[in-house]
């Protein structure tokens, strides 16, 4: 019989802030946005030239969604033609580290998996967490 093991990292905090900052992270093409602004302001030709393949439509969606929810700001420059850059907000900076860190792991697997290397389990790690 399998001995329960209690979980030492405790209940997730109420409301779960992991949760919410999972939810935000899952939208379609929104990763890929917040990275492109995390170094500067970006105009929506670059951005849509940046992403690629998305439509007009979708990128609009999901900058407006983004804006809502305070993670990036949209700032209309008075110029002719008038044109509207998008920036990071203080809290959508906090995401930068973030993402870059889910790239670096990412990185890591792509390597390690071309090596064929995720397919063999590491049994000195599965003896100790079972030990």
């Amino acid at each position: 019989m399998i001995k329960h093991r209690p979980n030492k990292s405790g209940p997730a905090p109420l409301g779960c802030p992991l949760e919410t900052s999972l939810k935000l992270l899952a939208g379609a093409w929104t990763p890929q946005i917040l990275w492109y602004l995390r170094l500067e302001g970006r105009r929506f030709g670059d951005l849509k030239r940046d992403l690629g393949v998305i439509s007009a439509k979708v990128l609009t969606t999901r900058l407006k969604e983004l804006e809502k929810r305070r993670v990036i700001i949209r700032t209309v420059m008075h110029t002719s033609p008038p044109t509207v850059e998008y920036a990071l907000t203080p809290l959508g900076h906090k995401l930068g580290p973030i993402l870059e860190a889910i790239a670096e792991v990412g990185g890591e697997i792509a390597r390690m998996e071309e090596k064929g290397a995720a397919l063999k389990p590491i049994k000195e790690k599965a003896e100790t967490l079972y030990a």
